[in-house]
């Protein structure tokens, strides 16, 4: 049988030493500015409507199943809403900037459920800041007109 050439470029092996547990190890990813599913909605929407406007617009599997995907799940819809959420959450530095955007993306309604699915957030924030923080972030997701 002849020698057949590889149907998938080589990448390298993952570290193994990113976890978002009770210690935030982000490995090369630390430091990283990050989204919102929310956030990640406008910003492919807006350039998918940009590239309508050029009719360049390429629309494969992957993107139409991720912009599915971000429909669903992305809490926040209207761009001034995504905006103040952000804005809030970049007054919060003492988190990270996966921790913000994971608050941001999860909308726990309590701060014990923040805590189970961000578990870093343990030591770093009082159950009565955390409730707070997440009662703002309520009030933006269903403002009162």
């Amino acid at each position: 049988m002849a020698n057949l050439a590889p149907t998938a470029r080589t990448r390298e092996k993952p570290s193994g030493d990113e976890e978002a547990t009770a210690n935030l190890k982000l490995g090369e990813f630390q430091n990283v500015p990050t989204l919102t599913l929310s956030e990640a909605r406008l910003l492919i929407n807006a350039v998918m409507d940009h590239r309508k406007t050029l009719r360049t617009v390429d629309e494969t599997e992957t993107l139409i199943k991720t912009q599915d995907y971000l429909d669903v799940f992305a809490r926040f819809k209207q761009k001034e809403n995504i905006e103040a959420v952000e804005r809030y959450l970049a007054t919060k530095t003492e988190l990270e900037l996966f921790e913000r955007s994971q608050l941001g993306s999860l909308c726990c309604e309590s701060a014990e459920e923040a805590k189970t699915l961000i578990p870093s957030l343990t030591n770093k924030i009082s159950d009565q800041d955390l409730q707070e923080l997440l009662d703002e972030i309520t009030k933006l997701r269903n403002p009162v007109y």
